[in-house]
């Protein structure tokens, strides 16, 4: 649960970092370095979050949660740090299985 939670933290951050590393104007950074991450934190809270009234139910839950970090990984890798989005996408396919296999 909390290598869950670190990820969910690392996927922000490398949308983050994509967003901030795209584009030439600085608004265009900033919008987008600060307005991706913060949609989709509202996008996991509405859908994703454990105590969302709204949570939605499997396979729709996984469908959601792989398709945002398969976004967060990409991104990372189109912002020049490509080893680093293997790592990351390593570490989650590992996470999703024991999450899976553990239950």
């Amino acid at each position: 649960m909390a290598l869950s939670f670190i990820l969910e933290l690392v996927m922000l951050a490398a949308l983050g970092y994509w967003g901030f590393n795209t584009g030439d104007a600085a608004i265009t950074k900033i919008g987008l370095g600060i307005g991706v991450p913060v949609l989709v934190a509202s996008v996991w809270g509405i859908w994703l979050a454990p105590k969302s009234s709204r949570r939605l139910r499997e396979p729709f839950h996984l469908g959601l949660e792989l398709i945002i970090f398969c976004l967060a990984i990409l991104a990372l890798g189109a912002a020049g740090q490509p080893n680093l989005a293997i790592i990351f996408g390593i570490i989650y396919a590992i996470n999703v299985v024991l999450r899976y296999v553990v239950r």
